[in-house]
């Protein structure tokens, strides 16, 4: 596989660049770099919850799918990934299965029915 400017340098350098792609509203440009740093590092939540975030707004909602579905196999109590995974399956039009999953980023988030 030939290499990129996107595969060049440290882990920090690169998480610092999907970063700024991110912020930038390049969304499937952070997602083309976090992809292999979030593969490098299977263990952290946070590449792979930035991942999910760029596939999100850049409408690759099966990937966010399975990215959010790994950040809470790594961390259940996850309140932000539940709540994205919930609107995920809100803009597939699964509202059935997003239900649960927004009630638990609701409770995790300390928001009770009243």
């Amino acid at each position: 596989m030939e290499s990129t400017y996107f595969d060049h340098g440290t882990a920090a350098e690169r998480w610092e660049r999907a970063g700024q792609f991110f912020d930038a509203k390049e969304y499937a440009t952070a997602a083309r770099i976090l992809a292999p740093l979030a593969d490098e590092v299977p263990a952290q939540v946070a590449p792979r919850l930035l991942l999910a975030r760029a596939y999100y707004h850049s409408a690759q909602l099966r990937r966010a799918e399975a990215a959010l579905r790994t950040v809470l196999e790594l961390d259940p109590a996850e309140g932000y990934a539940r709540l994205m995974l919930g609107r995920t399956l809100e803009r597939q039009g699964r509202d059935a299965e997003a239900a649960p999953q927004l009630r638990m980023a609701a409770a995790l988030a300390g928001e009770f029915a009243a």
